[in-house]
């Protein structure tokens, strides 16, 4: 039979075994992981550099597209400040004229109706002399 010293002994081997045959299987998982892992980063590695030569010709493209509506912005605002450069000669040319009708007009209406009172004042004084 066995003494409980081996009895012990034998229980801790088999405590051990068991033991070993867990690490090892968690082993084995961790280095498929870990093959997986590089498999994932070696695919993302190759494709990173198509994706960043992507984002390089579109953010060129996107540069060249701003620079024309820099342009077009540029010319924009030169138009406009001839729009008003011709808006304010216009507005010189047509409102002096008519500043100066309406003046003649203003002055035409005031001597008539300084006529007209005149030609009123001398009716009555007539009525009122006869």
């Amino acid at each position: 039979m066995l003494t409980g010293a081996e009895v012990a002994a034998l229980i801790v081997a088999v405590v051990w075994a068991i033991l070993t045959a867990f690490l090892c299987v968690a082993l084995v998982k961790l280095i498929r992981l870990l093959n997986e892992t590089t498999k994932v980063v070696s695919e993302f590695g190759q494709r990173t550099a198509p994706l960043l030569d992507d984002v390089a010709a579109t953010v060129e493209r996107a540069n060249a597209s701003l620079e024309r509506i820099e342009e077009i912005t540029g010319n924009v605002a030169t138009t406009a400040e001839d729009v008003s450069s011709m808006t304010a000669l216009t507005r010189s040319a047509v409102t002096g004229p008519l500043v100066k009708v309406a003046s003649v007009s203003y002055g035409v209406r005031r001597v008539l109706g300084q006529r007209r009172a005149l030609a009123l004042v001398r009716t009555r004084r007539r009525k009122e002399r006869a």
